[in-house]
């Protein structure tokens, strides 16, 4: 009996190990680096109907991207504002996103590192626009101005710079998707709005808007990343191959759109007409395309600042340390192919 009893414990025992080594085994396996596993069956891509991701417009609709891919499906998907694409794509139903640097860093901090910066795509196109008989910062005290979303890039832009003028708390920020800012504009809800291209044009040229801030006056040289591109680390590291090849087709697209103008208004405009159900007029798309630079630089040297905007905005509570963001190892591949300048940014990669 004592011999059966010392052999059932030795068996549980040895159940136990087992179970404890397997254990273990699951959870190193999910918490090591994801190994390289060639190309991706398919890619899943979130972006804006706006002009200032006219990259990504252009690559998805003239088959930038497809013809890169190969065999990888791609499949795209549409946002208003960078915090609800943040959301998917820390919620994995997003590979890739084009969106704002803001959203781009807050994702960076919510996911502990889960997110890396991988391109730029756009510089610029961001502007306050107000009623005309608003001629001075101050003349904001009381009034109502619109952003897309709460913490998008443009909100913390604002915010940032209502708190500089000693204007925080002053004014009331209304957060609206952009095509019911421009309603809302109209009807005399709003007083203005900080808002990305085409809506700024928009509410200048279809209703009556006038400039009070174009953010480029707010940047060293005039130049700051509107909108960037990020990844899912585990893909970048499961799929860099896939990766490589997306950022070749939005070079691709951007060496396109820079040497045919015309065609790439055209373009991007049916793109918006397929995406938001409207198109622009040529006034608007002219004036849009004219405060923007399509770019893969991320101007980088610019994120310190941005981080720091995100507290200022009260978005959130500390800057976060940016070591390790970035990742241009695979931009970098892509652009050393075109004998194209490498993006160097020590204080954002690893």
């Amino acid at each position: 009996m004592r011999t059966s009893r010392r052999t059932l414990a030795s068996a549980l025992a040895a159940l136990t190990v087992v179970g404890l080594l397997a254990g273990c085994s699951r959870a190193d396996s999910s918490a090591a680096p994801a190994a390289d596993q060639g190309t991706a069956g398919e890619v899943r891509v979130g972006f804006f109907p706006n002009v200032t991701h006219a990259p990504a417009l252009i690559g998805a609709k003239k088959d930038f991207f497809k013809n890169e891919l190969g065999a990888t499906k791609l499949t795209t998907q549409t946002f208003n504002a960078g915090p609800e694409e943040v959301n998917a794509l820390l919620g994995g139903s997003l590979d890739v996103a084009f969106l704002g640097s803001g959203p781009a860093i807050n994702a960076f901090t919510k996911s502990k590192g889960a997110i890396q910066l991988i391109s730029g795509a756009v510089s610029g196109g961001a502007q306050l626009v107000v009623k005309p008989d608003i001629t001075s910062v101050d003349q904001l005290k009381g009034k109502n101005i619109a952003t897309p979303q709460l913490a998008n890039t443009q909100d913390v832009a604002l915010k940032k710079f209502l708190a500089g003028k000693q204007l925080t708390g002053q004014v009331k920020i209304t957060n609206l998707d952009n095509p019911k800012t421009l309603d809302a504009f109209k009807k005399g809800e709003v007083d203005g709005g900080w808002l990305p291209e085409p809506w700024a044009s928009r509410l200048v040229l279809d209703a009556g808007a006038k400039v009070l801030v174009d953010e480029k006056t707010l940047w060293p040289g005039g130049r700051f990343p509107s909108t960037v591109v990020i990844v899912r680390s585990e893909f970048l590291q499961q799929h860099p191959d896939t990766v490589r090849a997306l950022l070749k087709g939005e070079l691709a697209a951007i060496d396109w759109a820079k040497a045919n103008p015309a065609d790439a208004k055209t373009v991007v405009n049916g793109a918006l007409k397929e995406l938001a159900g409207s198109t622009l007029s040529a006034a608007v798309l002219d004036r849009a395309f004219s405060g923007i630079e399509l770019t893969t630089d991320p101007v980088a040297a610019e994120f310190p600042q941005l981080a720091q905007d995100s507290v200022t905005a009260g978005v959130v509570k500390s800057a976060v340390a940016l070591k390790g963001f970035a990742d241009f190892g695979p931009l970098n591949e892509v652009l050393k192919a075109q004998n194209l300048p490498a993006v160097v940014a020590p204080e954002l990669t690893k």
